[in-house]
């Protein structure tokens, strides 16, 4: 049985990448279903990201890692427009599952639900994956060339 029955993680998702899989894994190992806020690009713009897919790209290759990866799994894609979506910010989200790196908009996020007399959620911080030299990975040392989506170095 699962700590939640509806738990949320968020991300842009561009290169997916084995610290990706790791997020989604202790997501979907504490919720019955997980809600994913897939960045839109408008927004990864406003965030000062270029990722190399557009959103429709990235939206394919997210489901054919769930559903290679995590097939059992029930969850639903939603675009995010905004560093939280509707599902976090006024439904029954019970959890956040954010990296290490991102654990501030679990604080975040929960006073935002607190102004609109919502309970807190409970922030899930999974840390971040690590990279064969021992740095974190990132898609952006994929995009460098550094590592793979694996983090084994290149």
């Amino acid at each position: 049985m699962a700590d939640f029955s509806l738990a949320a993680v968020g991300g842009t998702f561009d290169i997916i990448h084995r610290g990706h899989l790791t997020l989604l894994s202790s997501a979907f190992s504490r919720a019955d279903k997980v809600v994913i806020g897939l960045t839109s690009d408008e927004l990864a713009k406003r965030k000062g990201k270029s990722p190399r897919n557009d959103y429709h790209t990235r939206l394919a290759r997210l489901l054919e890692a769930i559903f290679q990866e995590f097939p059992e799994s029930d969850f639903q894609i939603s675009q995010l427009d905004n560093d939280f979506g509707p599902a976090v910010l006024e439904g029954k989200v019970q959890a956040l599952v954010v990296s290490s790196e991102t654990r501030d908009q679990g604080q975040r996020l929960n006073e935002l639900r607190a102004e609109r007399n919502l309970p807190p959620v409970e922030i899930i911080v999974v840390p971040m994956h690590l990279a064969k030299d021992g740095a974190r990975m990132s898609t952006t040392r994929i995009k460098n060339s550094e590592i793979d989506r694996e983090g084994n170095l290149l």
